[in-house]
């Protein structure tokens, strides 16, 4: 029952060490906002929600805060406080507050706390977990959170600046100039056949001496990159980086709808993956590289504070592994020569599937064309191997500790030992065999001749489909990974060693996913390589129900974004990213969801073990 009368709080104000030393009108007026609660013994005191809004000073009783998925507790007794500006942020979402006793407590709105604080700033020292200010959401948090999933379309800005292709470079400088573009498109019977830019004129007219009456289709890009108009904006975002532009015609349809440029996008801090990328493209050594590749971390913050998707965060960041990737490459054979026969360098791993963080180490490979010498071609392809793989490193892609790079010579091959690899892989499901599908059937061509990858993959593929006995090894394998869950339903945390008390969301959450959807992949011969791209293939397939494949991609949209966030916090803290989160870090809701997630996947592994239980014998 609650009382509304001050001078009981008044009395207990006056005779508390903290609230004690403020003036007596101050108490008073303090007392005066103050609500007066007693609570029977066993009840709970404040509901999680409660603890952000206000604080709670015992006055007779005691209390027990409680954390029961980590088995905490501790006691209370009259006089002490807890709620706002005392309990940790992180924790006063998942405690609970239970009496004890019959207890009598005086409960301080926030904003009294504060307003006393700022007025006695000695007393801050008192309420740690009290922010000092309040600080309002940026004015643009709306189109920040909002950015990477909004359709391109709504970020075109105005109709296509066109030009036909025979017209002079002179009319397309005076066009920009005119209509304050940095671009023209260049059109021919309503069709796009190229793309002029700033840059083109400096790079390609005036730093060559060019002629101003030439065709301006003789320094255009022919046949450019375009993104639907309808695709996400992250999509725009990802191409820009990948490729090193900053220009890209927008189609609806078979119709040009417009322009989307790095400037459209640039008050959104998640773009400086576009110009990050541009810094890795202009470096010269692999020591510029190593100290451009610090910015990643910093890029992972901006996608978290912008509440990017976990799927959208690991597209861009592969991207800028991509482009650190392609640019050792061209160092590499700056320094060699050319190569001295097609190749194409593979990713393998989370690289190879677009779902890299902060914290990734290199998975890589090369395929050779199969005229392929070891004694006129071995020395060049290890040194180049060497190279690239050595600048991924000081790039802070440490080496694989299992040696699964294309500086190893056994991973490193041409086109038809590989394909001898994976027949043997899949005849012959031994436990390292097993190990090595899970690695390298998860790959993507990332300069080269991708045309040696696409025909390995399809290959593969006509093995491992409908391969019972195959996929009843991989299920297997795959099942050692389980979630965290309890007898009933319970969190179960790391026990010991550095990691103590804590989930590891990489291998008990992310990775049983990964293994379901590549399974599903292998089972029904889906060329997808993105763990949630699979997820969806398979469900139109049949491979897994559609309610299943969606509660998968769910569940993995859910433990990233929570790996993603975890990793955001430890950068701002100055600590090295990790995938081991601590409990305390959620809230019950959170929680509860966590649970949920990692109940969908256990379901879906006993499926899958039901289904192939019997394929082994």
């Amino acid at each position: 029952m609650t009382q509304n009368t001050a001078a009981l709080p008044l009395d207990v104000l006056s005779r508390h060490r903290v609230f004690g030393l403020l003036p007596e009108h101050a108490r008073a007026a303090l007392a005066s906002q103050c609500n007066w609660t007693c609570v029977a013994a066993g009840a709970e005191v404040l509901a999680p929600g409660q603890w952000p809004d206000q604080l709670a000073l015992i006055a007779s009783g005691a209390v027990s805060l409680q954390d029961p998925d980590l088995g905490w507790a501790v006691a209370l007794q009259a006089g002490e406080c807890f709620g706002a500006g005392i309990t940790p942020a992180h924790q006063q979402a998942a405690w609970q507050a239970v009496a004890v006793s019959d207890t009598a407590l005086a409960l301080l709105p926030t904003d009294a706390l504060k307003a006393m604080c700022a007025a006695n700033p000695q007393l801050a020292v008192f309420f740690p977990s009290l922010p000092a200010v309040d600080r309002a959401a940026p004015e643009d948090t709306g189109t920040a959170l909002n950015l990477l999933s909004a359709p391109i379309r709504t970020l075109v800005k105005r109709e296509p600046i066109t030009l036909l292709p025979t017209e002079s470079i002179r009319a397309a400088a005076e066009l920009m100039r005119a209509q304050h573009v940095s671009s023209v498109l260049l059109v021919e019977q309503g069709r796009l056949i190229g793309l002029v830019t700033d840059r083109d004129l400096r790079n390609r007219v005036v730093a060559e001496g060019l002629a101003l009456d030439r065709p301006v289709a003789d320094i255009a890009t022919l046949a450019p990159l375009t993104l639907d108009a309808g695709s996400p904006a992250f999509e725009a975002l990802l191409l820009m980086a990948r490729h090193n532009i900053h220009h890209v015609p927008v189609m609806d349809g078979q119709r040009l709808a417009g322009m989307i440029t790095a400037t459209d996008l640039a008050e959104q801090h998640s773009t400086s993956a576009v110009y990050l990328a541009g810094d890795i493209y202009k470096q010269t050594t692999v020591k510029g590289l190593a100290r451009i590749s610090t910015r990643i971390k910093r890029l992972q913050q901006h996608l978290a504070g912008a509440g990017a998707s976990a799927y959208s965060t690991g597209h861009i960041i592969t991207a800028i592994t991509d482009a650190l990737t392609t640019r050792l490459i061209h160092l590499a054979e700056a320094q060699l020569g050319p190569a001295p026969i097609d190749y194409v360098w593979v990713a393998a791993g989370s690289q190879a599937r677009s779902e890299q963080t902060a914290k990734s180490d290199q998975d890589n490979c090369m395929i050779l064309d199969d005229r392929y010498d070891e004694a006129l071609h071995g020395d060049y392809f290890r040194a180049f191997s060497r190279f690239v793989c050595d600048g991924l490193d000081a790039c802070g892609y440490i080496h694989c500790p299992g040696e699964m790079m294309a500086m190893t010579d056994t991973w490193r091959q041409p086109h038809q030992r590989w394909v001898q690899y994976f027949a043997q892989w899949v005849n012959t499901p031994e436990p390292k065999a097993l190990m090595l599908t899970c690695v390298f059937f998860d790959q993507r061509a990332i300069h080269g001749k991708a045309e040696l990858l696409d025909t390995l993959r399809r290959e593969v593929l006509q093995r491992t489909r409908g391969n019972s006995l195959f996929l009843a090894y991989m299920v297997s394998n795959a099942l050692k990974h389980r979630p965290p869950l309890g007898l009933f339903g319970n969190l179960s945390l790391i026990r010991g060693g550095d990691n103590d008390r804590t989930i590891d969301l990489k291998h008990s959450g992310i990775v049983p996913i990964v293994d379901l959807a590549r399974i599903y992949a292998l089972a029904g011969g889906e060329p997808a390589v993105n763990t949630y791209d699979r997820l969806e293939q398979v469900a139109q397939s049949g491979e897994v129900s559609a309610q299943g494949a969606h509660d998968l991609r769910d569940a993995l949209e859910f433990l990233g974004t929570l790996r993603i966030a975890h990793q955001a916090r430890q950068i701002g803290r100055g600590q090295a990213p990790d995938n081991f989160l601590a409990l305390e870090e959620l809230s019950n809701f959170e929680r509860s969801h966590l649970k949920d997630a990692f109940l969908v996947v256990q379901t879906l592994q006993g499926v899958l073990g039901q289904r192939y239980q019997s394929g082994r014998f």
